[in-house]
C-alpha cells in the first residue's frame, strides 16, 4: 500500500509541473496589455516602460517562465498587478468562501445522491424509482447558472426566506444555502443514477445471498456488503465531478456574488491580471490533482487488489 501511495505522489509532481507550464504560456494568448490597462488612456511610453520593467514584463518569455516556476517551487505566487498586493494574501481572503461552497455542495450531492440511488435500486421499476430517475435527469439537464437564478427568484425574491446574494458576516449559513443547493443538484443526479446502477449489479450476487442465508438483517446486507461492493464506480464518478464542480463554482460565485476564488478569477481575466490569474488556475489545477490522488487512494482502500 505504501508503494502505491508513493507511486501516485511521484506521478502527481510532473503533472502539476506540466499544468503550470501550460497555464503560463496560455496567459500570453489572452488579448490585451496589462500595462495599458494599468495606465488607462493617458499613459505615455516612458511610464509604460517603467511599469513593464517593475513587473518583469520586459524580460524574454523564457526568463519570465523560469522565474514563474522558481516562485512556485518556493510557494511564492507573486504580486497582483491591479491590487499591488501579494497574491497569497488575497487567496487566503477568498479561499474560505470557495471551500465552504464546494464542501457544502459536495456533501449535499454525495449524501442525498447515494440515498436517492439506494431508494431507487430497492424499488426497481416501481413509481418511486421512476420519480427518482426523472428528478435526477432534470437535475443533470439544468444549467447551474440558470438554476441559481431561479432559486434566487423563488426563495429570495418571492418568498423572502433567504438572502439574494453575498457572503454575510463571516460566511453566514443563510447566504450559503442557495448557492450550495444550486451547485449540488447536478452532481446529485449523476451520483443517484450511478449508485442505482451499481447496486443493481451487485444486489443479486452470490456473496449477498450467502450473507442473507447467515441470518443477517437486510439493512446490514445492503449497507455493509452491497454498498461497499458498489462504491468503486460511485467514488470514480464523484472524483470526476469534483473536478467539474470547480468550473461550475465559478459561475455560482458570480451569480450569487460570493467573494471566492471564482469571482476573483473572472475579475483577473477582465483586468488582464496575469499573476493573479496564473496563481488561481494553478491552485485549481492542484486541487484537481489532489482530488484524483485521493480517489486513487480510496480505490486502493476499497479494493486492495488495485495496489498490487
Amino acid at each position: 500500500m505504501y508503494g502505491f501511495v508513493l507511486k501516485r505522489l511521484a506521478l502527481a509532481i510532473p503533472v502539476l509541473l506540466g499544468i503550470a507550464t501550460i497555464i503560463f504560456f496560455l496567459m500570453f494568448a489572452i488579448p490585451g496589455d496589462p500595462v495599458q490597462l494599468l495606465m488607462g488612456q493617458h499613459g505615455d511610453p516612458e511610464t509604460a516602460a517603467t511599469i513593464r520593467s517593475e513587473l518583469g514584463l520586459d524580460k524574454p518569455l523564457y526568463v519570465q517562465y523560469f522565474r514563474f516556476i522558481g516562485r512556485l517551487l518556493k510557494g511564492d505566487l507573486g504580486r497582483s498587478y491591479r491590487q499591488r498586493r501579494e497574491v497569497t494574501e488575497i487567496l487566503f481572503e477568498r479561499l474560505p468562501a470557495t471551500l465552504k461552497l464546494g464542501t457544502a455542495a459536495l456533501c449535499l450531492a454525495v449524501f442525498f445522491g447515494i440515498a436517492a440511488g439506494i431508494i431507487a435500486a430497492l424499488n426497481r421499476n416501481k413509481p418511486v424509482d421512476g420519480v427518482v430517475m426523472l428528478g435526477s435527469l432534470v437535475g443533470i439537464s439544468t444549467p447551474v447558472f440558470w438554476l441559481g437564478l431561479m432559486l434566487i427568484v423563488v426563495f429570495a425574491v418571492r418568498l423572502k426566506w433567504l438572502p439574494v446574494a453575498g457572503y454575510g458576516t463571516g460566511g453566514d449559513l443563510r447566504h450559503l444555502v442557495l448557492p450550495a443547493v444550486s451547485l449540488s443538484l447536478v452532481y446529485l443526479g449523476y451520483i443517484a443514477r450511478i449508485t442505482r446502477s451499481s447496486l443493481l449489479e451487485v444486489i443479486g450476487m452470490e456473496f449477498l445471498r450467502t450473507a442473507r442465508a447467515k441470518g443477517l438483517a437486510e439493512r446490514v446486507v445492503l449497507l455493509k456488503h452491497a454498498l461497499r461492493a458498489a462504491l468503486l464506480p460511485i467514488v470514480s464518478i464523484t472524483g470526476f465531478w469534483v473536478a467539474v464542480l470547480i468550473g461550475d463554482s465559478v459561475l455560482t460565485e458570480v451569480v450569487f456574488a460570493r467573494p471566492g476564488l471564482g469571482k476573483m478569477l473572472v475579475g483577473a481575466i477582465n483586468q488582464r491580471d496575469y499573476t493573479a490569474l496564473q496563481s488561481i488556475m494553478v491552485i485549481y489545477a492542484a486541487f484537481v490533482v489532489v482530488v484524483n490522488l485521493l480517489t486513487d487512494l480510496t480505490y486502493g482502500f476499497l479494493d486492495p487488489r488495485i495496489t498490487r
